[in-house]
């Protein structure tokens, strides 16, 4: 079973959330409270889902708080698109249509 990990960095005018492992119902309270850290006092976040191996809804429910935080809050979120697996959680529900979703970090535009 894989480890749940998050790990913080700059991305130029904001921080990118890196999230690996299995995102659901065991780790999404982990998830979110670091995705709300990472929040303060930045006008961008990137989510990066690249390193997930799963995602159930629990997880999605993650990203999509955090991007309705951001739209309230003024600041912009961006996902980076996961592995297959988890795309298809976003492609089920039509959020990717929602969303502001890239594939990699340097298809950010800037704001």
């Amino acid at each position: 079973m894989p480890t749940f990990t998050v790990d913080t960095g700059e991305v130029d005018g904001g921080v990118r959330v890196i999230l690996s492992g299995d995102l659901d119902l065991s780790t999404a309270k982990q998830a979110e409270q670091a995705i709300e850290e990472a929040e303060r006092g930045v006008s961008l976040i990137v989510i990066d889902l690249r390193r997930l191996s799963f995602m159930d809804s629990t997880g999605l429910r993650v990203i999509v708080s955090a991007d309705k935080r951001a739209k309230r809050s003024g600041r912009r979120a961006v996902i980076v698109q996961g592995p297959s697996a988890v795309r298809r959680v976003f492609e089920i529900t039509r959020l990717g249509e929602r969303l502001e979703i890239v594939d990699t970090p340097d298809e950010i535009e800037p704001a």
